[in-house]
């Protein structure tokens, strides 16, 4: 138990930033999860929009590294590319 007063107020804002980064990772997870589960090339097209949205604001708040966001959004645009044109 923190005995200094900061600390209890670190305590406080820690666990109130955890449950802020979670809730957008797992928004993270279900924009990036619905390009690869999209049935055809153009679902996913418009999934991968969502995514890149999503992943750019997270970047930008510093939830993730630019370079991850970067990365994550050049992986789901070679799934996209390689899938088959229906």
């Amino acid at each position: 138990m923190p005995h200094h007063k900061s600390c209890i107020k670190r305590i406080k804002t820690s666990e109130r930033a955890r449950a802020r980064n979670r809730h957008y990772k797992v928004m993270m997870r279900k924009a990036i999860r619905q390009v690869r589960e999209a049935g055809s090339r153009k679902e996913a097209e418009t999934a991968f929009v969502t995514a890149t949205k999503v992943l750019d604001r997270l970047a930008g708040k510093g939830i993730i590294h630019r370079n991850r966001a970067a990365d994550k959004k050049s992986r789901l645009n070679a799934l996209i590319r390689n899938m088959p044109a229906k």
